[in-house]
């Protein structure tokens, strides 16, 4: 039976390991596109930079939540 306890902990850690790629990917599209806009329009630096932030915000808290998630449901 420890077996397989320790089986469970290592496959809950390759989840949620797998599960951060989504947020990683979001925020990188998210940097990217604000970066190409404030190049494409200087003057809207600061409407690009906040909006950037908040969405930063709003994908980590996912990545977060999955890591609650994972500790909840084993």
């Amino acid at each position: 039976m420890q077996i397989l306890a320790e089986i469970n902990g290592n496959l809950n850690a390759i989840g949620y390991g797998l599960a951060a790629i989504g947020p990683g990917i979001g925020i990188g599209v998210l940097v990217g596109k604000a970066l190409e806009g404030i190049a494409r329009q200087p003057e809207a630096t600061g409407v690009l930079r906040t909006n950037m932030f908040l969405g930063i915000a709003f994908t980590e808290a996912l990545a977060l939540i999955g890591l609650v998630a994972g500790f909840l449901f084993t």
